[in-house]
């Protein structure tokens, strides 16, 4: 897909990752609308690249169904949206276990279904779900997010196959942590010791490439990293006990504490 004179949907666009994101795209040319819940950051941020703005809350299923009404014509849909979902499952309520799933799953699945018959109608497009490396390897107090991201790869994965000779691609993006936004910049949790992280900009160069070479799955992480991510998926017992009173549990819970007024 070329990303030049197309029109492309991109939610989640007012945080750190989604910013960057939209200014790569505006750059490149595209027919840029951006989505997000805070009316007045969105509309400073369309203002600055000349873009749309739909203000959507992805946890309400009308204001989703009015998003993807009011961009019909997409041709490549960027779901970048989602929010924290870390702690213990017994900690959240039934009314917050469904905004996470909902924003992290359902979401991007119902706006991949409502657009993607247009694109197939026109015999081009391009859909990209934004994940996590969370998607691949559980770690503790992340049950929820986990099983969002793990369900989400799942989707991505399986549409992919379901669209093959239509025109339309779908593409996983994974990142790992991200320095400078995201979830280490939003709570000040330490990261892991040993831990690298990588900049927003090689989440968008991942993005971009996503779209312009029809790729399946791109994980956005260090090689230690990817290597780390798909053996504990292959072997996960393993992966639990050596995670067990290292920085990595240590920095989580953290995390968790920082996160639990956003739920």
């Amino acid at each position: 897909m070329r990303i030049a004179g197309s029109t492309v949907l991109l939610t989640g666009a007012v945080g750190g990752i989604g910013q960057a994101i939209a200014r790569e795209l505006a750059a490149k040319g595209a027919k840029l609308v951006l989505s997000g819940r805070r009316a007045d950051a969105l509309e400073a941020l369309a203002d600055e690249l000349g873009a749309r703005a739909v203000t959507a809350d992805m946890a309400d299923p009308d204001q989703l169904d009015h998003l993807a009404k009011a961009v019909p014509d997409t041709d490549i849909l960027i779901a970048n949206a989602a929010m924290p979902s870390t702690g213990d499952l017994l900690d959240y309520t039934p009314e917050q276990i469904d905004r996470a799933l909902t924003v992290n799953l359902r979401a991007p699945v119902m706006l991949a279904r409502a657009l993607a018959p247009r694109m197939v109608e026109a015999g081009r497009g391009h859909i990209v779900l934004v994940g996590s490396i969370s998607g691949k390897a559980a770690t503790k107090y992340s049950s929820l997010y986990s099983a969002a991201k793990f369900g989400l790869r799942g989707f991505a994965l399986s549409f992919r196959q379901d669209l093959h000779g239509t025109g339309v691609g779908v593409s996983l993006v994974q990142p790992g942590a991200v320095r400078d936004v995201g979830m280490f910049a939003a709570t000040g949790a330490t990261p892991p010791t040993g831990v690298r992280m990588v900049s927003p900009r090689q989440v968008v160069t991942g993005v971009v490439r996503a779209v312009e070479r029809d790729r399946c799955e791109i994980n956005v992480a260090p090689v230690e990293l990817k290597i780390l991510s798909a053996l504990a998926g292959q072997f996960p017992g393993l992966a639990e006990k050596a995670q067990r009173g290292s920085s990595a549990e240590r920095t989580i819970s953290e995390v968790v504490a920082a996160q639990r007024d956003m739920r």
